[in-house]
């Protein structure tokens, strides 16, 4: 399995998260380390992951997903997302 960096930004006022979030808590693992970040673990590609959470936001949104290479540094995250990244990444 590959760990997924997914970002993304809902750019219209008062749009509303619920979906695209409940979607990201399906994979088969997964971390929101911060708002609007999280890091899913899937053997998916990125391309079939983006196309996927496309599903989910508008065409005015923002959204990145990016695989991550094992090297990671951390800053005031709670022991339970280090804790997820040191066995997912």
């Amino acid at each position: 399995m590959s760990a997924l960096l997914v970002g993304y930004d809902l750019n219209k006022t008062g749009q509303d998260y619920s979906q695209l979030i409940e979607r990201l808590k399906e994979f088969p693992g997964w971390c929101r380390p911060v708002d609007s970040t999280w890091i899913v673990s899937t053997t998916s590609t990125v391309k079939d992951v983006r196309d996927d959470l496309m599903k989910y936001i508008d065409s005015n949104d923002d959204l990145i997903v990016v695989g991550l290479s094992g090297n990671w540094a951390t800053y005031g995250l709670s022991p339970t997302v280090n804790e997820w990244l040191e066995n997912n990444v």
